[in-house]
């Protein structure tokens, strides 16, 4: 996965709140079993922790770091290929930049989101949050939510390969949520049914897919800024990488890790062989139109 060295990274669609304090400790999500039940119920659902009741109201407001901002150290490609943080804000840029394109192509109009990076516990428009609920897209305020550790963690607790590009497929799935938002779609998630052909197992599979598909035309979508592409090059092993997480996130795996047995009536985002497959349709075909998982 390489980036064009010379191409601009624009940190305005990044907001840095790393470091930052919560007065009080605001609240948290213990470790352990609900820790373990925020995460499955929270990963990569596309819904803020306010909607799935780990909130018991809006934490306090945190406190500004100076020393943990994507503006001071990410401006360039060469930046995002030898810095995870710079990664990330590259990965969104290009993300975005597809996005926007492929609406415009349909005669629809983008609007973009922000991603939040931070540590610990965050207040957001759907309520507060901490680490514990894994990557997430809140609609309330649009915006991605991300702890970075969360990329170890995807290694060490859920066995996936790792690699620059597992690390995109997460963001780029965040985005798929966003994109359902704008759509209308995301909202048939929230009905509240669980199970392997829930709605919210749609959700999710679909968000896979739209992943996908923007996978399909990074190398070809062009920056607005230089006419060229931001994203150089994917190699298959990029692909298997991305595959690798969608596989370690599927809700039998989650299971069978960590409750030793498989519920599928409790399912909310689909298998790993499910999820792996909708990725795979998505950067197959490069068509949005074939991401129908309501189907």
């Amino acid at each position: 996965m390489q980036f064009d060295d010379d191409a601009d990274l624009d940190t305005s669609q990044v907001q840095d709140s790393r470091g930052s304090r919560i007065p009080g400790g605001g609240v948290t999500i213990g470790g352990g079993i609900v820790g373990l039940v925020a995460l499955v119920l929270g990963l990569f659902f596309g819904i803020g922790p306010q909607e799935l009741g780990l909130s018991s109201g809006p934490a306090p407001a945190a406190t500004s770091s100076t020393d943990a901002q994507v503006s001071q150290h990410c401006r360039t490609g060469r930046d995002a290929n030898t810095r995870e943080d710079c990664r990330i804000v590259a990965v969104v840029n290009s993300a975005q930049s597809f996005w926007s394109q492929e609406f415009a192509r349909r005669s629809r109009a983008y609007t973009p989101a922000s991603t939040v990076f931070f540590t610990g516990r965050v207040n957001t428009g759907c309520g507060a949050a901490t680490s514990a609920v894994g990557p997430f897209y809140c609609p309330a305020d649009r915006k991605v939510y991300l702890d970075l550790g969360f990329f170890d963690e995807l290694k060490s607790k859920f066995g996936a390969s790792g690699g620059p590009f597992a690390q995109a497929y997460v963001v780029a799935h965040e985005y798929g949520h966003h994109v359902q938002n704008l759509l209308g779609t995301l909202g048939r998630s929230q009905d509240r049914r669980t199970g392997a052909d829930s709605n919210a197992v749609k959700v999710e599979l679909q968000a896979d897919c739209y992943a996908g598909v923007w996978a399909r035309h990074a190398t070809t979508t062009p920056e607005k800024s230089t006419g060229r592409p931001l994203l150089k090059e994917l190699t298959q092993a990029d692909i298997d990488d991305g595959l690798s997480a969608a596989a370690a996130v599927g809700d039998d795996r989650i299971q069978e890790k960590f409750q030793g047995r498989v519920t599928p009536e409790s399912w909310t985002h689909g298998s790993a062989a499910q999820r792996q497959q909708w990725f795979g349709t998505g950067f197959r075909t490069g068509d949005v139109a074939r991401c129908d998982t309501f189907r």
